[in-house]
C-alpha cells in the first residue's frame, strides 16, 4: 500500500544499531524523522548520515527523534558508522534500522512487495527508491514525504525548516508562505473567518481578501 500524507505511519518492529524497537512506541510523544538509504557504504548517504549526526541537537531541541534505515544488516551499519565518523567528523548517535529482509522498505512502499532474496547481492541501483524522508507527528500521522535520487544529497536544513512550520501550524491557525523561516510573517488559515481572526490577531495586512498576513504568533 502507498503511504500518503495524513496516513498513520505504518508500525513495525525492527533491529537497530541501538537495539530492537517497536516504531510507534519508540516515537512516543515526540515527532520523528525516518530517512532511508539504499545501501551501506554509499558515498552520498555517508555525507548525509554524518551531517545528521552533527545537527541532531537541532532536532532534539524541537522534540524530534531521528532514525535511519539502510537495506543491509545491522552489523554492517556499525562498520559504516566508523567510515562516517572518519570522513565526516561525526558518528551517528541515532539508531539505524537493519532492513536486510526489506520488510520496512516494503511496508513504506519504497520497494515493491515482490522484492526478495539476499540483500548483500543487491546493488544501490536495485534499491534506488529507498531514498525517502518521512516526518511523523506525535499522533503517528505522516506529515511530510520527500523522495530524492541517489545522485542528490538531501537538504536536512530544509527538513528542519519544514518541521518548524509543521509545529507552528499545528499550534496556531496559520499557514507559512514561500521560503518562510522562523520569525517571518505568516498567513491566517483559510478556515478562520474574519470575525474569528479579529479576535485572535486584531488586524492584519491583506493585499487580497484571501491573503491575510500577520506576524508569526508565539
Amino acid at each position: 500500500m502507498a503511504v500518503r500524507l495524513g496516513d498513520e505511519a505504518p508500525d513495525f518492529k525492527a533491529e537497530t544499531t541501538q537495539g530492537p524497537i517497536n516504531f510507534h512506541d519508540w516515537i512516543g510523544d515526540s515527532w520523528a524523522v525516518l530517512f532511508s538509504h539504499p545501501k551501506d557504504f554509499t558515498p552520498v548517504c555517508t555525507t548525509e548520515l554524518g551531517y545528521m549526526a552533527k545537527i541532531q541537537p537541532e532536532f532534539e531541541r524541537r522534540n524530534v527523534k531521528i532514525i535511519g534505515l539502510s537495506v543491509d544488516a545491522t552489523a554492517d551499519h556499525e562498520a559504516w558508522a566508523d567510515d562516517i565518523e572518519e570522513t565526516q567528523g561525526a558518528r551517528p548517535g541515532y539508531p539505524i534500522i537493519g532492513d536486510a529482509d526489506f520488510s520496512v522498505s516494503k511496508l513504506y512502499d519504497m520497494l515493491p512487495a515482490s522484492t526478495s532474496g539476499d540483500a548483500k547481492t543487491r546493488t544501490p541501483a536495485d534499491n534506488m527508491t529507498v531514498r525517502n524522508v518521512f516526518v511523523i507527528g506525535p499522533d503517528k500521522k505522516v506529515k511530510l514525504i520527500l523522495v530524492y535520487p541517489m545522485t542528490t544529497g538531501r537538504n536536512f536544513d530544509e527538513v528542519l525548516r519544514v518541521i518548524d512550520s509543521l509545529q507552528l501550524t499545528a499550534k496556531h491557525k496559520v499557514s507559512t508562505p514561500v521560503n518562510w523561516k522562523q520569525g517571518d510573517d505568516v498567513i491566517i488559515a483559510g478556515s478562520v473567518s474574519d470575525d474569528e481572526a479579529k479576535e485572535i490577531y486584531g488586524t492584519w495586512e491583506a493585499p487580497k481578501p484571501y491573503l491575510r498576513i500577520v506576524p508569526q504568533p508565539t
